[in-house]
């Protein structure tokens, strides 16, 4: 596992280096700005209404889907953070045991 870096990273064409784990916090501040955008844009949407109920309405629920929206971003980016660290540790396993010279026992 090297430490070089995102440009390091980004031209390591033996692909023994991820990026997603260094860019992920980038990735989540995208998606929080996005998710806020988008809660404006509903939001001036409904007040932009002739109807008071639909005001209303976009005004009560728009920080809700704001909310949804972040804590679903939230959970993939988590998600793919995980996958991507059983593959580092299990990188850091295999080279372990190769280097003890003790193979893992044939499953049967």
């Amino acid at each position: 596992m090297n430490s070089e870096g995102l440009l390091g990273a980004l031209f390591d064409f033996s692909f023994s280096t991820f990026v997603t784990t260094k860019i992920v916090k980038v990735l989540y501040v995208l998606g929080v700005a996005l998710s806020a955008l988008l809660a404006l844009m509903i939001l001036v949407g409904g007040l932009s209404s002739d109807s008071v109920l639909m005001a209303l309405v976009c005004i009560v629920l728009t920080p809700i889907a704001f909310l949804i929206y972040v804590l679903l971003c939230r959970i993939w980016l988590e998600l793919v953070v995980v996958v991507f660290r059983i593959a580092e540790n299990t990188a850091v396993i295999a080279a372990a045991s190769s280097s003890s010279g003790s193979g893992a026992a044939p499953m049967s």
